[in-house]
């Protein structure tokens, strides 16, 4: 297996503000762009050519990766001209293949955090003969995921769509976001409309009598649609829990990029990283967070499990727990914002504003 599409084309729009200017592969995770860690450990898998289905915000990519040389890869670009769906996106790209019809090809989805042994799901597709293989994982509460239900050998009995009843649910394995197609098997995707590769495609090569094979792999996995989600994969990177050759430092509490400036009292934990630029002030304790390129913490702000945008400014004493701050927004002193709270880009929030508790 020397080829590889990456499904990059979402919107994000459950990670607003972070994706407004920004598409959700190339916001930062761990100090470089997201979809640098799943270049990286495709590389590391034997991959050498790489096609980027890319639609929103198609502009972005190519001049941050270009060929992919830097990184021992030949990339390639196509972008849809109307949103196409994972499996209508797959099929768009399909004549940039160099395979045979055989050949193994790995796709991922662009927004999945996750540990997989790629040579080993290629190896499950070839020993058992697959049409397609796709990674399984387990997890605690399946209700937001599709369900894959496995027979004995491994071998996908049918595909279930967000359960709702305790009956609905009769396997705990989830569809995790990685496949390995047998390259004759993209042809057979209809071309030139929408396409949904979990509701149209898997269930009609099953009713056809394909061999779906599922590979239940339970290393680290995390979707990163939610801005929470996406500030604790960067912080399980940082913290060596993810596994990344990307990294661009040592794994550790914190990573701190060149030309920032940090206070020699700040403290940094918990994965926190710090962009090029940025400034951190005097007792400022930023825990579990992303600050990204430029941005001011101002001296004695709390910052915990959040993302501070690009520019972005964060007053004395302020209180940020689980929030999101837009790039170029200030947040003035001595506010206090929690979970769930997003500021958007260009916001401005004065001095005092917001509060969830007494000013004593």
């Amino acid at each position: 297996m020397t080829e590889a599409i990456l499904l990059v084309g979402g919107r994000g729009t459950r990670l607003r503000p972070l994706t407004v200017h920004t598409p959700k592969p190339m916001v930062p995770a761990a100090g470089v762009p997201f979809l640098t860690h799943q270049l990286a450990r495709a590389r590391a898998a034997g991959v050498e050519h790489i096609v980027l289905a890319t639609s929103y915000l198609a502009e972005v990519f190519e001049p941050y990766f270009g060929d992919g040389s830097s990184l021992g890869l030949h990339i390639e670009y196509v972008t849809e001209d109307e949103p196409l769906g994972t499996g209508g996106a797959i099929r768009n790209v399909a004549s940039r293949l160099h395979s045979g019809p055989d050949d193994p090809v790995l796709i991922f989805n662009g927004d999945i955090l996750t540990g997989l042994d790629i040579p080993a799901l290629v190896a499950t597709h070839e020993t058992t003969g697959a049409d397609v293989s796709l990674h399984l994982t387990r997890v605690e509460d399946p209700r937001a995921f599709g369900l894959v239900p496995t027979d004995a050998t491994g071998r996908v009995t049918a595909f279930l769509e967000k359960p709702q009843t305790p009956e609905e649910i009769v396997t705990d394995q989830i569809n995790a976001g990685a496949y390995v197609f047998r390259r004759s098997v993209i042809d057979t995707i209809p071309e030139g409309r929408p396409v949904s590769v979990e509701r149209e495609t898997f269930p009609e090569l099953l009713a056809t009598g394909a061999h779906l094979q599922g590979m239940v792999d339970s290393t680290y996995w995390l979707d990163l649609g939610t801005p929470q989600a996406f500030v604790r994969g960067s912080a399980d990177l940082v913290l060596g829990r993810a596994p990344s050759p990307a990294v661009p430092g040592r794994c550790g509490d914190r990573l701190v990029l060149p030309t920032a400036i940090v206070a020699p009292d700040a403290k940094l934990t918990g994965g926190t990283v710090v962009g090029e630029g940025a400034r951190i002030g005097e007792g400022a304790r930023i825990t579990g967070s992303t600050v990204l390129a430029g941005a001011v913490v101002e001296p004695g702000a709390v910052v915990t499990d959040s993302f501070v945008g690009v520019g972005a400014r964060i007053g004395e004493r302020t209180v940020l727990t689980g929030t999101v701050i837009g790039d170029g927004a200030v947040v003035g002193p001595d506010n206090e914002l929690r979970e769930g709270v997003r500021v958007w880009c260009g916001a401005r929030i004065p001095s005092g504003a917001v509060r969830f508790s007494s000013d004593q």
